[in-house]
This record gives C-alpha cells, sequence and structure tokens, in this order.
C-alpha cells in the first residue's frame, strides 16, 4: 500500500485499529450534515464503508487514504480519490474527497491532504483532470477546493436527495505542486 507523507500527516492504508475512531467520525452529525442524507453511519456502515474503499483501490488504483497525526499517531479522518458514479453528467471522472473529526477542523489538515492527494493523482497515477464535487453552501469544503486551484466547473443537483451540489476541477496543466 501507498503512503504519502506530509509535513503533519500520513495518508495510508487502512488498519483494523481505524474501525472505531472512523465509526467515532462518521457518528459525528456535524459531520455528516453534507453527506448524501445526512445521516450518522454506526459501526457496522463504517466497516462496511472501509471495505469498499479497500476494494476500490484493487479496482482502480487509487482510493481514501486514511489520514494519520504524524505527531500522535492518531486518526483523524480520510482523504483521497474515487470515481463519482452517482453523479452521471460528470463522468467519467475521479473526484477528490476528504472527510475529518470535526475536532481535526480548521487546522489545515484537509487542506494538506488534499493537496498531497491531489498530486498523487496527477503526477503518480495519471489522473488529467480531477473534480470535486460538494454541496452548495458547505464553505469550509469550498475553500479548501480552492486552495487547491481548482475551479467551478458546473452546478447540479444531487441525483437522490435533491439538494444543489457544485463540481470544481483542475486537469494536470493547471495543476502547481
Amino acid at each position: 500500500m501507498i503512503e504519502i507523507f506530509t509535513p503533519r500527516l500520513l495518508l495510508r492504508g487502512w488498519h483494523d485499529g481505524d474501525l472505531a475512531p472512523m465509526a467515532e467520525i462518521n457518528a459525528d452529525p456535524r459531520v455528516m450534515r453534507g453527506i448524501d442524507d445526512g445521516s450518522v453511519h454506526d459501526l457496522d456502515q463504517t466497516a462496511e464503508a472501509i471495505e469498499r474503499w479497500e476494494e476500490e483501490w484493487d479496482e482502480e488504483g487509487f482510493g481514501l487514504f486514511a489520514v494519520e497525526l504524524l505527531a500522535s499517531g492518531e486518526l483523524i479522518g480520510f482523504t483521497g480519490l474515487s470515481v463519482p458514479e452517482f453523479l452521471p453528467e460528470v463522468m467519467p471522472a475521479v473526484a477528490i474527497s476528504w472527510r475529518l473529526g470535526s475536532q481535526f477542523w480548521g487546522q489545515g489538515y484537509a487542506s494538506e491532504a488534499a493537496h498531497a492527494t491531489l498530486e498523487f493523482a496527477l503526477q503518480d497515477r495519471g489522473v488529467d483532470r480531477v473534480i470535486s464535487i460538494h454541496q452548495v453552501g458547505d464553505d469550509a469544503s469550498e475553500n479548501v477546493i480552492r486552495k487547491l486551484g481548482m475551479v467551478p466547473q458546473l452546478e447540479t443537483t444531487h441525483p437522490v436527495y435533491g439538494y444543489p451540489l457544485r463540481v470544481h476541477a483542475i486537469d494536470l496543466t493547471e495543476f502547481q505542486a
């Protein structure tokens, strides 16, 4: 499994010990409010999600990294790449996303992890364009997206839940490592 080190973080594969801390993150209504229907996820749902994330690595050659604080070894969430099949109008595409525990918000971790992931996609995996999809009104995510140099491409509606989405994109020629 690939590991990426940043000044403060380790992006790595999933370990057995990650289930409980990730389930705690997924059980926080503040974290989950902009994801799908906003419902929190329990331990079993988190285990199923981690299994799907690991399968995507096998199928696509990329996926979601567990994000660990280097200083403490603590799991703080995930960042990574996925194929956004739920939104047909952007396909084919590779999307970057992240989810961190709320106690880790506002410290630059999402930007740091996302930048390393974007560099991995464009330089190591040969992806020539990466998108990001977020719920309109999620200003924190939009700030991270803009720090990555991504620009707005499309406004649409979530096909299942009906809320407005904004799609940003960046391609290899625009990326500043």
